[in-house]
């Protein structure tokens, strides 16, 4: 009996996050996606780049090219200083098309500080991040701006695909992570148009918000100590914070390629986990300011962070690992069937789904991430790497996508 309050805990962030955020998503359906007809911004795509060599020179040309008048688009590269060729790269891309600019920090800064470096380089209405490994749909740039219909609204992220969903068994595992993260953990959020975290592989922001937030987002630091990562997440807390409106649009696409190695997975995961330990622990005391309904999923999802780890090691202790395991995987099946039957993911392509028996090692790897990784990210706060995949190569053309998504 003593674990009923443990799991009644996890029952209650279940229900939170998946059931109460799909009935939202119902309830609000025709708000959940408006959007305002004819609104051409001009707009800054602006891209940090770290050694991400040939492939950069491929990105910028998919950004110009993309659906977006010309003469409104700009492409702005700011290079970290890259040890590779990436810089020369990227410059060759600027000599060929006369609306890209490459900007080269005076040290390595971190990605924060180089987007704000190019922000107060520009003078466009809207910024939009692009991380520099990442493939944006064509149609990416009119979906995102068609969201901004009330001077509210500060900021409107993505839907991200995974495009190489059936590289390997991680990839394919990742595949359904990336789902479930985009299309349902964020429900509750999207339907009162409170995104808490909105990815920097694609997001449009008001650039005035961004000037507003600068010194925020320059001197961030934990003890007089700087920190790089974990950007997304903190510039969309300091949004929501300041009573603007973040919201989420799953026709707005593009397409990161997933880590294919254990050892690139978890540098990713333990990123997360530092952003997740810092951001949720100084933001907690602003939760007041939003929806109750999103204010108690932030809450618990701190406490689970905290205290799952700790429960995990009392059932070692205890000797009945092998209950805790089989919740485990019962959560992870019930997940899995969600997905193979789920609309959304049968209205995509053959080649971006993946069987859903792939997401079944989850049940591994969830409480390794939780027992290590955990206490990991707290102990390395003030680590300062990029901490980047290492993907090389080129970005891959894509197959023609109809945007679909979740409920909308």
């Amino acid at each position: 009996m003593t674990s009923f309050p443990i799991y009644l805990f996890i029952f209650i962030v279940f229900l939170n996050r998946y059931v109460f955020g799909f009935y939202l998503t119902i309830l609000r359906r025709k708000r959940l996606d408006e959007t305002i007809e004819g609104y051409e911004p001009t707009i800054t795509v602006v891209v940090p780049l770290f050694n991400e060599g040939r492939s950069i020179y491929d990105t910028i040309k998919s950004l110009v090219q993309l659906d977006y008048p010309a003469d409104k688009l700009e492409v702005t590269v700011v290079d970290d200083c890259s040890t590779d060729d990436s810089y020369e790269w990227a410059c060759k891309a600027a000599n060929e098309h006369s609306n890209v600019r490459v900007l080269r920090n005076p040290f390595n800064m971190g990605k924060r500080k180089g987007i704000n470096h190019a922000v107060r380089e520009s003078t466009a209405e809207i910024i939009v991040s692009v991380d520099s490994d990442v493939i944006v749909y064509p149609t990416a740039l009119r979906e995102l701006v068609a969201r901004f219909v009330g001077p509210e609204i500060a900021a409107v992220g993505g839907r991200v695909h995974v495009s190489n969903p059936n590289e390997n068994w991680l990839t394919r595992l990742q595949t359904i992570k990336y789902y479930f993260g985009q299309e349902h953990l964020k429900n509750l959020e999207r339907g009162l148009r409170q995104v808490l975290c909105l990815s920097g592989c694609l997001t449009a922001y008001r650039r005035h918000v961004l000037i507003e937030l600068e010194p925020l987002l320059e001197n961030r630091n934990i003890l007089g100590i700087p920190i790089k990562y974990g950007e997304d997440r903190f510039l969309t807390h300091q949004i929501v914070k300041r009573g603007y409106r973040t919201v989420m649009t799953m026709k707005a696409m593009c397409f990161t390629k997933a880590a294919t190695t254990l050892r690139a997975y978890f540098n990713q995961q333990l990123r997360w986990k530092r952003s997740n330990i810092v951001d949720f622990i100084i933001f907690a005391p602003s939760t007041w300011k939003m929806h109750p309904l999103v204010c108690l999923q932030y809450l618990s999802m701190l406490l689970l962070l905290l205290v799952y780890p700790f429960i995990i090691i009392t059932h070692i202790q205890r000797h009945d690992f092998l209950q805790l395991a089989m919740f485990h995987l019962a959560v992870i099946g019930l997940l899995a069937f969600v997905y193979h039957f789920a609309p959304s993911v049968r209205a995509l392509p053959p080649w971006l789904r993946v069987h859903p028996i792939a997401f079944l090692p989850m049940a591994v790897l969830m409480p390794v991430a939780y027992l290590l990784l955990s206490p990991l990210g707290l102990f390395t706060l003030d680590s300062s790497s990029w901490e980047t995949r290492g993907h090389g190569g080129a970005p891959q053309a894509l197959p023609a996508v109809t945007p679909t998504g979740g409920p909308s």
